[in-house]
């Protein structure tokens, strides 16, 4: 007869139980000595459990343009409104659309909520515009675009860095030493054509001729540029707004806090789309904050363009404007070539600085956007129903306890551990997910868990069957433990890749708080495999070689009396012929 093979395992056999054990043990170790070193020991919470900002925002199409609210639109503006408010590494936020114009934005309570609050809505529209004429805020008695060298031309921020309320000449210009972190990168624009004339000028005899008169258009705009009070909020907010980049528009631009300048500005030639990225830096020489910008190949091409035009015009016409949502927010003068790069200066603080560079490297929303309602979401509502649904979940967890150790009776005890042991994965594993990915706990992700309780107790009770079957067939404890596993171990991962394919498929398909409760039943699916295999399964086998276990005490739930167990399986002996005295 053959002897058996040193080393050689059971089907489905484990040699080493503890190995797997100290596996999992050094994993919760480390996972939750992670947790307490990053410092966030609870899990982040969404906006329906830690309350936050629900904003309302209402798509308007300038005039003639009705056609563009459309749903390709729509949806271009929830993805750039998504990337803004991501970008400030604000957690959850949740932006769709609601009916054929309105987007509603839901931002948590938490880090950079009043920024993203602030962004969600802007439109951040960029444009470089060449300056006409430029004066102090205030309505004038009559058109007078403000000649080069009058003491009322006021610069904003200029391509050498100073800022409006700098005393210095009114020609600030780009130099090649600043070429590279000017605000200088600007337009491309004809010469410009002064819009004030109505005084007769001299000729070259010294006879005074008549200006030709202006065109309705001309009349109209400079009569506005006249009229614009920047002083005044609602005309401030109103004056740039709604006008075509291809025609000329008055705006108003902060020199410094609370003074104002009103220009008057030619087409645009330079749009934010030609902008590749923009980011808010400290200028170290100059000690301010500023906003770099580098553009795309067809946006350096304008850009030469307009500054090898403006470089040869005096002031103001030689300056450009930068010009964000109808507001001037840069104007310097240009005296050479520049195409590279360029950047914004003014009264920028950090967080400005860095907001409107976040605003230009996502884009410009397609849609202009009014603010319909700004609506402060408490926690309480989410804390009730929070409450509700832990109550929900301790109920289900007790009837399922009780049922363990109703009818697997010690059993239940690995049963019990298990679930503690994937309770506390689950929760340090959340937590961390918080300032890993953003991850924040909401009501469908909590449902999530709950059910995921049922799940893993599934996965027990499958095994602890294939245990008691190999049981009544009449085998000993220890042989029907590694028997029955390769049996559970297939139903086991089976059904958790069902449940696992149906999550990522709803995490998928669905937007908003749905992937939540996705995420979540994905999450704990996996970790029920971890759990089984590494924490469950081991368990059993150093269970099984006590005496309480092995010898199926009555209380230990695998007593092969009341399992109807078979007689212990017997090998059965060759029969031999009979032999002969003589042969014997």
């Amino acid at each position: 007869m053959a002897a058996p093979k040193k080393g050689r395992r059971p089907a489905g056999g484990q040699s080493r139980p503890g190995r797997a054990l100290a596996i999992i043990l050094i994993a919760m170790v480390a996972l939750t000595g992670g947790m307490f070193w990053s410092g966030h020991t609870t899990p982040r919470l969404g906006i329906d459990l830690a309350g936050g900002t629900s904003i309302t925002l209402k798509a308007k199409a300038d005039p003639g343009q009705e056609s563009a609210v459309n749903e390709t639109n729509m949806n271009t503006a929830v993805g750039i409104i998504e990337r803004r408010v991501n970008g400030l590494g604000v957690s959850e936020a949740e932006v769709q659309t609601q009916g054929r114009e309105n987007i509603i934005v839901n931002i948590p309570r938490g880090t950079n909520e009043k920024q993203a609050r602030e962004q969600v809505g802007t439109t951040a529209q960029l444009y470089f515009r060449p300056v006409l004429a430029v004066t102090n805020g205030a309505p004038q008695a009559a058109p007078s675009a403000t000649p080069s060298g009058s003491p009322s031309a006021k610069p904003s921020a200029s391509a050498t860095g100073a800022t409006a309320g700098e005393k210095k000449s009114a020609t600030p210009t780009a130099t090649a030493s600043t070429q590279g972190r000017a605000l200088t990168e600007a337009l491309k624009a004809p010469s410009p054509t002064p819009t004030t004339s109505a005084s007769a000028k001299p000729s070259a005899t010294g006879t005074p001729q008549a200006t030709p008169k202006p065109d309705p258009a001309t009349a109209a705009l400079e009569q506005k540029f006249t009229a614009l009070n920047c002083l005044d909020p609602k005309q401030r907010t109103a004056a740039g707004q709604r006008v075509k980049p291809t025609e000329p528009t008055v705006a108003c631009g902060e020199d410094a806090p609370g003074v104002w300048s009103k220009y008057l500005l030619g087409p645009a030639e330079v749009s934010g789309r030609d902008v590749d990225d923009a980011k808010g830096v400290l200028d170290q020489q100059r000690g301010m904050w500023i906003v770099t910008m580098d553009f795309t190949d067809a946006g350096s091409k304008k850009f030469q363009a307009i500054t090898s035009k403006l470089s040869a015009q005096t002031d103001p016409q030689n300056r450009f404007a930068i010009v964000l949502d109808g507001e001037v927010v840069s104007a310097p003068s240009v005296r050479q070539t520049l195409s590279a790069s360029a950047e914004i200066s003014g009264n920028f603080t950090q967080q400005t600085a860095q907001d409107l560079g976040n605003i230009l490297s996502y884009g410009a929303l397609p849609l202009t956007f009014e603010t319909q309602s700004v609506d402060t979401v408490t926690a309480a509502l989410g804390g009730d129903q929070l409450e509700a649904g832990l109550i929900a979940g301790a109920i289900g967890l007790a009837l399922v306890i009780i049922y363990l150790v109703a009818y697997y009776r010690g059993l239940s005890l690995i049963a019990i551990l298990s679930l503690g042991v994937s309770a506390l994965l689950t929760y340090v594993i959340m937590a961390l997910l918080g300032p890993a990915i953003g991850f924040a706990l909401n009501l469908p992700a909590v449902c999530g868990a709950i059910v995921a309780i049922g799940i893993t107790a599934d996965s027990f009770i499958v095994y602890f069957e294939r245990i008691r079957d190999e049981l009544r067939e009449g085998r000993t404890l220890r042989p029907a433990v590694e028997r029955a596993w390769p049996r559970a171990r297939r139903t086991i991962l089976v059904s958790d890749f069902v449940s696992f394919l149906a999550a990522a498929v709803l995490f998928i398909v669905t937007v908003g708080k749905v992937q939540g409760f996705a995420f979540t039943l994905g999450l704990t699916t996996l970790l029920d495999i971890v759990v089984v295999f590494l924490f469950t399964k081991p368990v059993m086998t150093l269970l099984a070689r006590t005496k309480f276990f092995g010898n199926g005490h009555p209380w230990s739930g695998l007593d092969p009396k009341r399992l109807g167990a078979k007689p212990p399986l017997r090998r059965t002996r060759r029969a031999h012929a009979p032999v002969d005295a003589k042969e014997a």
